[in-house]
């Protein structure tokens, strides 16, 4: 797609920039609604989905040819807005379930898990996808789109997927009745040795976590 291309989308929802800052400004909706407590609910499942979605579009991005800024240097955003307070609302959340284990790249060898936090992962996502969409509103489609496909690939591509796998493990032992091993006072300031991947504490049933979380099991 040609940079005139990337430009001309104003009115046009079928050009690949509309659709994919819809996409984009869907997400950062929906999770900021999400993390406001009101329908706990439904928080899991709903993230999953809104997880899922937008990761369709990292790979659209990640599929494209490369796309080429109009300038050599970013025009200056100013301050990166505060996302301390969303950061706090999800993790309160999704306490239950909040710490999960990732290993941050799959092909390189005999690395161990280390603890992440899906509230961490949700905002700095959404970090991302800002800056993007600042350049997007301020009529620099360009610029927006290559900050969307770079960032993909050296960020919120992996952590939105590491996300996605954990949300999907949760919904997956709740909906078909299989305990969750108990994460035993296990914090992202720790690092996971196979001894700590064991879980030797205690084990929290499915549906403990599912009722607050808006999963249930498969009947």
């Amino acid at each position: 797609m040609s940079d005139a291309t990337l430009h001309a989308t104003s009115q046009n929802p079928d050009d690949f920039a509309v659709q994919i800052a819809d996409q984009v400004g869907s997400f950062l909706v929906a999770v900021t609604e999400v993390a406001k407590g009101d329908e706990p609910d439904s928080a899991v499942p709903f993230l999953l989905l809104e997880v899922s979605q937008l990761l369709l579009a990292g790979g659209r991005l990640g599929a494209h040819e490369d796309i080429v800024p109009d300038e050599r240097y970013e025009p200056d955003l100013g301050p990166e807005p505060d996302v301390d307070d969303l950061r706090e609302n999800l993790a309160r959340l999704l306490e239950p379930i909040d710490v999960y284990s990732e290993v941050f790249d799959p092909y390189e060898p005999r690395k161990a898990p280390v603890p992440a936090r899906i509230s961490d992962d949700l905002t700095d996502v959404i970090t991302d996808l800002r800056h993007g969409m600042a350049h997007y509103r301020a009529g620099r489609t360009t610029e927006a789109m290559w900050w969307w496909q770079f960032s993909y690939f050296s960020n919120w591509g992996s952590t939105a997927s590491a996300a996605l796998r954990a949300l999907q493990s949760v919904v997956a032992h709740v909906r078909l009745n299989q305990p969750l091993a108990e994460l035993d006072g296990l914090d992202t300031d720790q690092s996971m040795g196979d001894e700590t991947l064991e879980f030797e504490a205690g084990r929290v049933m499915a549906e403990e976590i599912g009722t607050p979380l808006g999963v249930r099991p498969v009947k």
